[in-house]
């Protein structure tokens, strides 16, 4: 990927995270990259095109936070990394622009990827079952539900403590 279109799909995510897809135009995608509307169609077709370059490049991110969880074999360090996946995308600019375009996505475009989470799904109920969960899968449905309404609360919510939330679900889990 050439510096152009890096700058191109980094204007297209901190606008489309911002302001929505629908709301933003290939003309402001240009306006804020500094460059002509016709590079943006040259590099990407269109900006269902440029969205798409955009979520691609974000799932490549998604698959490295989460297999820092899935290659772990001890049960309570799956609970312990799952549970502060929040502060992990906090602590990433980038990581937390492309979670923020997934919640609008999610709502905007009604795209829910439901198949993105389940490696960390089965990850989880795995590591309830270990630990003697009496209902590992609702257990696993209840954390990851709680680490969805986390996020969203992250991304509407300037007040919202992540640190405290977390730290809540360590406790709540005796970790």
């Amino acid at each position: 990927m050439t510096a152009k279109q890096k700058n191109i799909m980094t204007a297209a995510l901190e606008l489309f995270s911002e302001e929505g897809y629908r709301n933003t135009s290939t003309v402001k995608i240009a306006k804020r990259a500094h460059v002509s509307e016709a590079l943006i169609f040259r590099h990407f077709k269109n900006k269902e095109g440029l969205l798409e370059a955009i979520v691609m490049e974000g799932e490549t991110h998604e698959k490295e936070l989460f297999s820092n969880i899935i290659v772990e074999t001890d049960p309570k360090e799956v609970l312990r990394k799952t549970i502060r996946i929040g502060q992990t995308i906090d602590a990433d600019q980038d990581a937390a622009s492309y979670w923020k375009l997934n919640y609008k996505l999610k709502w905007e475009l009604e795209l829910y990827s439901e198949h993105k989470m389940q490696e960390v799904q089965n990850k989880l109920m795995e590591a309830f079952t270990a630990l003697r969960y009496k209902n590992p899968q609702q257990e696993a449905t209840l954390l990851l539900t709680s680490i969805d309404g986390m996020a969203t609360r992250y991304f509407l919510q300037k007040s919202f403590d992540i640190d405290a939330f977390t730290n809540f679900l360590m406790i709540k889990y005796g970790l």
